[in-house]
């Protein structure tokens, strides 16, 4: 349960790291809210 959530995590960061770089404006704060939404809710119950 532990690796599961720490690799989300890395993944989450990985692909905020990615959007950061790539996009612009606000198609890049929806991108980044929508990220840390999903890693969010799979981190901290919704697909456990």
């Amino acid at each position: 349960m532990v690796s599961a959530s720490l690799a989300t995590l890395i993944i989450a960061l990985v692909a905020v790291a990615l959007a950061w770089k790539v996009l612009k404006g606000i198609t890049k704060t929806i991108a980044l809210v929508v990220i840390l939404v999903v890693a969010a809710i799979f981190v901290f119950g919704g697909m456990s």
